[in-house]
Order: C-alpha cells, then sequence, then structure tokens
C-alpha cells in the first residue's frame, strides 16, 4: 500500500523503515530525509506531478510517497493475553477511525478490535492516524458477538458506551473491553445488554453528542489515568 506526506512518512523512515519497499519522491525533499532513504537499498523512483497525485490518489504528497506492505490483523489468541483493548463496532468513517487508532496508541490501549466492516481501508486509516497504526496491534472480526463472547471467557470486563449511561467513576476489571459504536447509531441495544457496564460523559451544554473519536479520547484517558 501507499503512504505519503511529510509527516508519514519520517514516522515510518524513522521507526519503521524494515516496512518501505519503495520510494517515490516528486519534488526536491528535506536532505536529512532523502539521505536516510538512499541508505535504505529498495527502489528510489522521481515521479512526475501526474504519477505522484495516481498513487496519492488526489491526496496531498507534498513529494513523499513510500510503498509498504499491507499491516497483518492479529487473532483472537493474542488480543486475550491483552490487559486493555478498544472494540469499534461498525464505525467507518477513517477520520474517526484514525483518531481512534492514535489516541489508543498514546493512551495506552494494548490492541484494536474493528467489528462490521466488510472492506477495512488501511490506507486512509494510517494516514489519519499520522502513523500510529504501525504501532497500533489490531484485529478485524466480522461478528461482534464472537468477540464479546470470547473475551467474556478471557475475564475481560466488558464496558459500553451510550448517551443513557452512567459517568465513568471507577473501572472494576483488570482486562478491559471498552465498545464504541457507529458514528450514527451508537451501540446496538443486543450489544449493550451484553455490557457489564454501561458508560456516558456528562455535557454541560446541551448538544446532540460528542465525535466518536472525541468521546473514545476521554474515555480512554479516564480509564488509563485515573481522570474519571
Amino acid at each position: 500500500m501507499i503512504v505519503y506526506g511529510k509527516r508519514i512518512a519520517e514516522y515510518v523512515l524513522f521507526k519503521h523503515s524494515d516496512k518501505i519497499k519503495s520510494v517515490y519522491l516528486a519534488k526536491e525533499i528535506d536532505k536529512k530525509h532523502f539521505d536516510a532513504l538512499a541508505k535504505l537499498n529498495v527502489p528510489l523512483m522521481r515521479v512526475d506531478s501526474k504519477k505522484a497525485q495516481s498513487l496519492a490518489k488526489g491526496g496531498n504528497h507534498q513529494g513523499y510517497l513510500l510503498e509498504i506492505d499491507p499491516l497483518t490483523p492479529l487473532g483472537f489468541s493474542a488480543l486475550k493475553s491483552m490487559d486493555f483493548v478498544l472494540v469499534l463496532c461498525g464505525i467507518s468513517d477513517v477520520g474517526n477511525l484514525g483518531s481512534l487508532f492514535r489516541s489508543a496508541y498514546v493512551l495506552g490501549v494494548c490492541g484494536i478490535v474493528i467489528c462490521g466492516l466488510k472492506d477495512f481501508k488501511q490506507e486512509g486509516v494510517m494516514r489519519t492516524s499520522a502513523g500510529a497504526m504501525l504501532d497500533m496491534p489490531f484485529a478485524l472480526i466480522t461478528n461482534v458477538f464472537d468477540v464479546i463472547n470470547e473475551l467474556k471467557f478471557a475475564n475481560f470486563g466488558l464496558y459500553g458506551t451510550d448517551l443513557k449511561g452512567e459517568n465513568l467513576t471507577q473501572v472494576e476489571h483488570k482486562k478491559i473491553a471498552l465498545f464504541l459504536g457507529n458514528e450514527a447509531t451508537g451501540l446496538p441495544t443486543k450489544v449493550l445488554k451484553r455490557m457489564d457496564k454501561i458508560f456516558t460523559i456528562p455535557q454541560k451544554r446541551a448538544f446532540d453528542s460528542l465525535n466518536v473519536g472525541t468521546a473514545g479520547a476521554i474515555l480512554m484517558d479516564r480509564i488509563s489515568n485515573g481522570r474519571a
């Protein structure tokens, strides 16, 4: 897959250079970056603007385009050994997914489970996560109820989110799974009924709701850093 843009290219170059298969440059770039790329012993090619725009699918590449292998999702066995898992149910917007990957990495989540997506667009999420996706293990599981059953069997506390939930004051389990629903409808009722607790974020002013990326970051921070 192709990742592009100066910031993400720099992140990949200096933290995951082993993943780079090819380099495409559409303009003169920072000498430090060029020297580091030239030492990788991978194909390094100059491309014109038309080719670069095609590779970036019209995105703002800033002259930097890297080809890397697609990331390999985890299986259930790896997830069950973790202490803090984020479960995303039907969240499809790449901006929200990228934001949640980035927040999860920074706030100490061990792994992410993505449910209910037929087409998970790694390239888009990689870009919107600013590269954090490279360091955030994830699994792709179609059926959320398989996830619920497996995590429950592995002694996870299951924590859902809903506008009618309670304020998060404490987390009673050592192994935690935080479930977030999609942008339009939230978590399905059948999923909420399987949760150990359902949380909400109290609002100081009346408004529809928080963006799922923002709400997820707040709850992850409260769980990780005891800010309930």
